[in-house]
Order: structure tokens, then C-alpha cells, then sequence
């Protein structure tokens, strides 16, 4: 696990070896960093999932993804097909940069393959209305001047127990989601 992930690691979940990982059968998913520039400034789209009863990550703030699907060839193929089912960006008019960590999400058991994208357009979103309540751009510029230090917050879905957790203009953000985004701080900060 990278030193970027440490940081918003809840302290809650069980620290696991690939091997570890495996035995568990997880389910595969991808998600996507789409960045694209909006009135000269570079910006990315994060979602606020539905509300579902028994949904283990509802309502919480993500990035646009989801589950590999059986005749999807790769994870890159799974993010792009996601971002465009649940953000309604066209998939032909995003690239693909580069891969980043893989992220074990304990709750849900999926194994995430995160990766950074952009598109020339500024695009209009169409959120998938089943799964996607609303959209967040983020600048990457306020995302970058966010304290390297995650608060601490107790939430309903961790029983009450504390969790490192990114503030963004009142967005609360934690877990898989949370260390994906502390990596590509990482990455952006070393550039």
C-alpha cells in the first residue's frame, strides 16, 4: 500500500497482503480521475452516490466507477465505460494518462483499479439518475490547497468510530475514495 493511502487509511479496516486479498474473492471495479479544463482552470469530477437502503456506500462522494463487467478486456476499458454510464461523458473523448495503486474496499469487497484520464472538452454531465444523486467539480487547485492532514470524523456508516477524512467545501470524503485521492495529490505535488 503506497504512503499516500496510510494517511487516509481508516484505522478500522484490516491492513491485507494481495495474497490475503485474493482469498477473499473480491470483486473487481475501476474508477476514473477525469480531469478537463474549465474557464482556464483544470478541474475533476467527483459524484455523490444515491441513497439506498442497503447500499454499504450510499450517499457517500466517489469517483465516477464501478464494476468490471465479464466481457470488459481491462480496468481501463471498465473506467471509461463507467464515466460515461454515470457522469455521461463521451468514452472516446477521454484518454487515459496512467494507472495508479490498487485499493482493497473491505465493506463492499471490491478491489479497485483507480486511473487518471482527461478529455479536451469541457463537458455537460448527464448523471446516470439510478445510481449518481449529484456531481461536485472540483478545481484542482482547491483540492491541492486542502491540509495534507485529514480531520478526524466520526460517521454513521463506521458505527460512530473516527475516520481520517478530506473536507472539500463540506463534502465529506473517506475510505477508498479518500486514499485514491491522496495518491494523486501525491503525484501532483511531485510534478
Amino acid at each position: 500500500m503506497p504512503d499516500a493511502h496510510q494517511t487516509y487509511k481508516p484505522t478500522i479496516v484490516p491492513v491485507l497482503s494481495y495474497e490475503d486479498i485474493m482469498l477473499r474473492s473480491p470483486r473487481f471495479a475501476a474508477v476514473n480521475i477525469i480531469l478537463y479544463q474549465k474557464n482556464g482552470e483544470w478541474c475533476f469530477p467527483l459524484i455523490v452516490r444515491k441513497r439506498y437502503k442497503h447500499d454499504k456506500h450510499s450517499g457517500e462522494v466517489a469517483l465516477p466507477g464501478g464494476q468490471k463487467e465479464h466481457f470488459e478486456s481491462s480496468f481501463a476499458e471498465t473506467a471509461l465505460r463507467e464515466s460515461h454510464e454515470e457522469v455521461g461523458i463521451d468514452r472516446q473523448d477521454i484518454r487515459i494518462i496512467r494507472e495508479m495503486s490498487p485499493v482493497y474496499v473491505p465493506p463492499s469487497n471490491f478491489y479497485v483499479y483507480p486511473f487518471i484520464s482527461y478529455t479536451k472538452r469541457n463537458p455537460t454531465f448527464y448523471l446516470q439518475k439510478s445510481e449518481v444523486a449529484d456531481y461536485i467539480e472540483c478545481p484542482v487547485s482547491r483540492f491541492l490547497s486542502l491540509s495534507e492532514q485529514p480531520e478526524m470524523m466520526a460517521l454513521p456508516t463506521t458505527g460512530g468510530i473516527e475516520v481520517p477524512v478530506m473536507n472539500l467545501s463540506g463534502h465529506v470524503i473517506w475510505g477508498a475514495t479518500s486514499m485514491i485521492l491522496s495518491e494523486f495529490r501525491q503525484m501532483l505535488q511531485r510534478m
